[in-house]
């Protein structure tokens, strides 16, 4: 007889959980010069107009011009340095059977993702990654990105969850810790068989 588990609302972030994201591989496949990619990383990467790109309130073009004067780079490498983004996001084949377990234990399924507009446009466009899930709050969509608060009450609001009955699996430790704050559970993503475990351990596969 197998043991009675107890479904929970599972929520997965996208980029490096259950999409490849490696920023410094990507700089690297547009940019040769090690200074040039450190700049990039540095300016564009980590500067605040990335997180209004996730949130969709600045246009891809501007985005570039801007970038272009913070940098020096010229807009048409820039422009080849966000094709690579969108590009790069690509399902990862022992994640995306992890999600089918956990879809088939009984468990609802939702994503919690920052995305750009263009970045998003593609995957819904080359992958089916979507269908896996129950619902989804993106960032460029809702106007709010991870680690802000609104994000994760949208989450909550949206698809009615009991945050104590929920578990949110992502990369990065400041986003689970923003999700924490408002009750919900949360698995720091390192590699699939510790996050499988982890599942695991609360019961839902």
């Amino acid at each position: 007889m197998q043991p009675w588990r107890a479904a929970l609302n599972v929520v997965f972030d996208l980029g490096g959980v259950v999409l490849t994201w490696d920023p410094a591989a990507i700089v690297a496949s547009v940019f040769g010069d090690p200074r040039a990619r450190q700049l990039v990383l540095a300016r564009v990467f980590a500067d605040p107009d990335w997180h209004e790109l996730d949130r969709g309130t600045l246009a891809r073009a501007d985005a570039i011009e801007r970038a272009a004067r913070r940098t020096g780079i010229s807009t048409v490498k820039l422009d080849a340095l966000f094709e690579a983004v969108a590009r790069a996001l690509v399902p990862m084949p022992e994640s995306v059977a992890l999600v089918e377990t956990v879809r088939a234990a009984g468990n609802p399924l939702f994503v919690l993702s920052n995305l750009h507009r263009a970045s998003l446009m593609r995957i819904e466009a080359e992958h089916d990654v979507f269908s896996l899930f129950d619902g989804r709050v993106i960032s460029c969509e809702v106007g709010a990105c991870k680690p802000d608060a609104a994000i994760y009450r949208t989450l909550l609001q949206r698809f009615g969850l009991d945050p104590s009955a929920t578990v949110f699996i992502d990369d990065m430790q400041v986003n689970l810790d923003a999700a924490a704050a408002t009750g919900i559970q949360t698995i720091r993503f390192q590699d699939v068989v510790t996050c499988r475990e982890r599942l695991h351990s609360l019961g839902c596969i």
